[in-house]
């Protein structure tokens, strides 16, 4: 069915009835449809929505606890106070993934509750030709108009929506994607076109968001909002009043890290100022606030393996807080979730219950947010597949990876290797498996190799022009400068090292600008 059909059976399915966390359905006059009490959420009609999607944070970046049987699964080092209070008044989701470690990827994702994978959105730009074993798929780098939104869905059965912040999911201006309000189809570089968007954008955004939830209140409209925030990891990303607090503390002294702390820092204060506005409003007890990340901070994670671009826990794992009515107070899940989840969550809050998107991977969170301890998260398939299919800052390559279970399969392209870890006991990933459990490898293998194949996932092809032995242009060079195992002979990584070109492409991702 094409989407707009779909969104117009929506609204003559749901009628008006909103869903409580127990599960029994609820007018939006706050009459009592199942037979049992209801709660604020519906007594005020319809909850509203306030996500906020941080720029490559990391588990550990920030002053939340994310596994309560993970002492170092906080940071001591940066300050999130607004955080910590969102946190400890909600759910933290201990084995939240983000769908993709590149942020296009896991934002459409995020939009659509569907993989990068099945929407062929698994990477952030097209390649030229290099010297590569393998030759990455030619990947979407628009958002399908086909694709319905969750601001879709809300929209037409009476939501306001808005985005304000990093788009990135190609240039169709949002309106298109079913937001009534937005600062347009931004990437990287903000609705100012600048190199360094924060601090400024990180405070604007904000400020529209705060603006636009006052207008629904008084039109007394529930509303979804999502507020993206930009990259922001150098002292010039932060407010001078931030960063000065950040000197201030005993033992900081100026660098990249009190940069990055001092980003955080303003990151937390426009979270607050959200938290502040909510309750200002009278619509704290009725609206459900998100907080995440579309992946995993550049280089490392600890205690978690290697960070943005790579399939390793520490590019995939990110908080996941949800914040509202009904939800216990300072609770954990350590039930495995992904981005795609969110999408049948939000719609099942909101009461849409019935004619979903056709397609949609992800599965309701509600059973976790009413039960952290029993629920469960029914999807079509239960294991969780990642797949990168590209020459990335993974230094095995293009990979895919399958985890059911407390087991984590990665296959390497390049090679055909298998990796194996058990999570459960080795969230670090340091203890390789396959050689002695070749039937689990196997086993999840086969899934894995079934649902690429279910989703017509892109996969990586032989490079019949590939010569191990050829000199690299600058640009081959700088388009392998990471994640080719075998690609660049040692003299040609050690002198691109030191190459101007590989310098600036770092900072531009350090910038975010990939």
């Amino acid at each position: 069915m094409h989407r707009r059909g779909f969104l117009k059976n929506t609204i003559a399915a749901i009628g008006g009835v909103a869903l409580s966390l127990d599960g029994s359905a609820q007018s939006e006059s706050g009459g009592n449809v199942g037979g049992r009490q209801s709660n604020n959420a519906t007594k005020a009609g319809r909850p509203s929505f306030v996500f906020v999607l941080s720029e490559a944070q990391g588990w550990t970046n920030s002053s939340v606890q994310m596994d309560p049987n993970i002492p170092n699964s906080r940071s001591d080092f940066y300050q999130t106070p607004n955080l910590e209070r969102l946190a400890e008044s909600g759910t933290r989701f201990s084995d939240f993934y983000a769908p993709s470690p590149r942020c296009t990827p896991s934002r459409a994702s995020f939009f659509t509750g569907k993989s990068p994978a099945k929407l062929h959105m698994t990477f952030v730009s097209e390649r030229g030709p290099t010297n590569t074993r393998l030759l990455e798929p030619n990947v979407r780098l628009e958002m399908p108009l086909e694709e319905a939104t969750i601001a879709e869905l809300l929209k037409n059965v009476g939501y306001a929506t808005a985005h304000f912040g990093k788009w990135h999911v190609g240039r169709i201006h949002p309106s298109r994607h079913g937001f009534d309000e937005s600062d347009g189809a931004t990437s990287n570089r903000g609705p100012e076109n600048v190199q360094r968007p924060n601090p400024k954008q990180a405070y604007a955004i904000t400020v529209s968001a705060i603006d636009f939830m006052t207008r629904q209140v008084k039109a007394k409209k529930p509303f979804y909002l999502q507020v993206s925030h930009y990259a922001a990891r150098r002292a010039d990303d932060a407010t001078e009043g931030s960063y000065r607090t950040l000197l201030s503390w005993p033992g900081v002294a100026k660098g990249d890290r009190a940069g990055q702390a001092a980003c955080l820092l303003d990151l937390d204060i426009t979270v607050g100022m959200i938290l502040d506005k909510l309750r200002d409003l009278g619509i704290a007890d009725n609206t459900f606030v998100i907080y995440s990340s579309d992946h995993g901070t550049p280089g490392q994670n600890r205690p978690l393996t290697n960070g943005k671009g790579t399939v390793s826990e520490g590019g995939l794992r990110v908080p996941l807080i949800i914040n509202g009515p009904g939800i216990d107070k300072n609770s954990f899940s350590n039930v495995r979730t992904s981005g795609v989840d969110l999408f049948p969550t939000i719609a099942q809050l909101a009461g849409i219950r019935q004619n979903l998107p056709k397609g949609l991977e992800g599965g309701s969170l509600v059973p976790l947010l009413a039960n952290t301890r029993r629920g469960k998260v029914k999807r079509d398939r239960e294991e969780l597949v990642f797949h990168v299919p590209h020459y990335d800052k993974d230094s095995r390559g293009p990979v895919s990876v399958i985890i059911l279970g407390k087991y984590k399969l990665i296959r390497v392209y390049e090679t055909d290797k298998r990796l194996l870890f058990d999570l459960s006991k080795d969230i670090c990933e340091r203890n390789d498996l396959a050689d002695i459990m070749p039937e689990k490898v196997e086993e999840l293998d086969q899934r894995m190799a079934e649902y690429l194949k279910e989703v017509d996932a892109q996969m990586p092809r032989i490079n019949p022009n590939y010569a191990p032995d050829r000199t690299l242009t600058p640009y081959e060079r700088q388009r392998s400068r990471r994640g080719a195992g075998g690609i660049l002979k040692g003299s040609e990584r050690r002198g691109g090292r030191r190459g101007g070109e590989n310098r600036q492409s770092r900072n531009r991702e350090e910038r975010g600008d990939r």
